[in-house]
């Protein structure tokens, strides 16, 4: 399998080219500027991608959708039901759960829902090798937040990692949304929040902040982009991930 990736400087977000040979077949996931280096390296290795394969509907994710379009017409656009509408009329949708074949690469639409409701993760195997594109629900040492347009839940954002992402073999490669690789046994060993979650960590109990409004601080963990990611407890006991640039410590 030959992963060609794309950062984009600002908001390191991340596009994918997935090949699974040389003048093969190939599929791109997620359409966030810039994609001159998936398509310059699509011509290089010979192939022309069957689908464009996208997480959720932020901009950050599909505002280059128009620029794959033009250079691959027949490129059929995939979302979730849920997410389609957002994107515009290119986008076809594709059902959680739902395989393709795209020459010798296999890949499943996992529903990993909590950033947003329609959240899809990729899980691409070739061979004996697979990697899982996790668009923004899983990072390297992070998650995704639940407080962003269209999101779902701080449960539904644990039950995806836990119970989807974290159920895959741990030598499989993730391939986040923004910024870097990692494995999933190194985040189920690593990432802070994963931990606390399989109780090998405590959890905070500092007063803070948060969104303005009092709150209990679970975590304040490192976060893709060089700040930081708030688990925080409301006092009704609802749980939350925000940024932790809107929380406050209270001394």
């Amino acid at each position: 399998m030959i992963i060609e990736s794309s950062m984009n400087e600002s908001d390191f977000s991340n596009c994918y080219l997935v090949a699974d040979r040389p003048d093969g077949a190939a599929v791109v996931i997620d359409a966030g500027k810039p994609v001159d280096r998936l398509i310059a390296a699509a011509e290089r290795l010979g192939v022309t991608p069957a689908y464009v394969l996208l997480t959720h509907h932020h901009r950050d994710h599909v505002d280059a959708i128009a620029t794959l379009t033009d250079r691959w017409p027949d490129a059929h656009v995939l979302a979730h039901p849920l997410e389609h509408h957002f994107v515009g009329g290119s986008a076809e949708t594709i059902e959680p759960g739902a395989r393709l074949e795209v020459g010798e690469l296999q890949i499943r639409a996992l529903h990993t829902p909590g950033h947003t409701t329609g959240m899809l993760s990729f899980l691409v195997q070739h061979g004996d090798t697979a990697s899982v594109f996790t668009g923004d629900t899983l990072f390297r040492g992070s998650v995704g937040g639940v407080r962003a347009p269209g999101h779902a839940t701080y449960q539904a954002l644990k039950d995806s990692i836990m119970g989807t992402l974290m159920e895959l073999d741990a030598e499989v490669e993730v391939r986040p949304g923004h910024s870097d690789p990692t494995t999933v046994g190194r985040e189920w060993e690593r990432n802070p929040f994963i931990r606390i979650w399989r109780g090998l960590d405590r959890e905070g109990t500092e007063p803070c902040v948060a969104l303005g409004e009092p709150a209990t601080l679970i975590l304040l963990a490192p976060d893709y982009d060089g700040g930081t990611k708030a688990w925080v407890r409301w006092p009704g006991g609802e749980d939350d991930i925000v940024p932790g640039s809107r929380v406050e410590r209270v001394s």
